[in-house]
């Protein structure tokens, strides 16, 4: 089991923010990880997690510092894990785009030079970093995940590659069809090579379209019609259309005038939390 190193722990709403370092067998880097323990997570009670996934550019601290969701989280006694979004290093690949290499790992295994060795964020989100945070600290096996732009986009993938293991999914701002947008094009082609059908597992449309009947993750996904990156990008209503073909529990929530921005995370997180609640706690 990897040894974490404590980096910052602050006291918030009764629980503690911490954020630690370890060595992943997964990416072969260090990786770093933000933890937010409720007040409830105290004595013999383990708590149920909320994993937060970030989108591109970002690192675990933008979530933790900026939605304001440790307030809500202390109290529904949920914790939260916020991971990084890449591997980095010197020693890491990395790509002039911002939308390419560290900082936008896309949250898959990838399979192509020079990116294999380290970008295998699929399963280090799904299993690495899951095993790590519940054998070290006061948690249950009840999890949920959420995520924002390309973390929306993992954590949609994440609950629906993986039936049963998440009790509920939510996402802001998800990249829902990244085989058919140029931000998923770049990155897949990348990661995961010139063959298109092998993209397929990484896509939320076509995930949720080939959904079994018995594996159904209730999911929230709230959109702000001002975000800049609504049609090119995101195209909610291809999700939307794909849930509604399989008769897939999927709400999705447009919202007049927000943007991409954390201040409509901020303005909507507590509902998430609540949302992830009633599967949770």
């Amino acid at each position: 089991m990897s040894t974490l190193e404590n980096i910052s722990c602050n006291r918030a709403f009764g629980g503690w923010h911490k954020r630690y370092r370890h060595t992943s067998s997964t990416t072969g880097t260090e990786m770093v990880f933000a933890i937010y323990l409720p007040p409830q997570a105290s004595g013999s009670r383990k708590v149920p997690v909320l994993y937060w996934l970030s989108g591109l550019t970002c690192t675990d601290e933008n979530f933790m510092q900026k939605a304001g969701a440790q307030r809500m989280a202390a109290e529904l006694g949920i914790a939260i894990v916020a991971p990084d979004t890449s591997p980095r290093g010197e020693e890491v690949a990395n790509d002039e785009g911002y939308d390419l290499g560290q900082g936008a790992g896309f949250y898959v295994n990838s399979t192509q030079a020079p990116w294999q060795s380290h970008y295998q964020m699929y399963d280090y989100i799904t299993k690495e970093l899951p095993e790590l945070v519940e054998a070290n600290f006061p948690v249950n096996d009840k999890r949920s995940i959420a995520g924002h732009s390309m973390g929306g986009h993992g954590a949609l993938i994440s609950a629906l590659k993986n039936p049963g293991r998440y009790l509920s999914a939510s996402a802001f701002s998800p990249i829902v069809n990244p085989t058919q947008v140029p931000w998923g094009q770049k990155a897949f082609a990348a990661y995961l090579g010139d063959d298109v059908e092998a993209w397929k597992a990484y896509d939320s449309c076509e995930l949720i379209a080939a959904a079994d009947a018995n594996d159904r993750t209730p999911m929230l996904v709230s959109q702000g019609l001002s975000d800049e990156f609504l049609a090119e990008q995101l195209t909610p209503q291809r999700l939307k259309q794909a849930a509604r073909d399989n008769g897939y529990p999927l709400v999705l929530e447009q919202h007049e005038g927000y943007d991409h921005s954390y201040y409509f995370i901020a303005s909507f997180i507590e509902q998430h939390l609540k949302f992830h609640a009633n599967f949770l706690v």
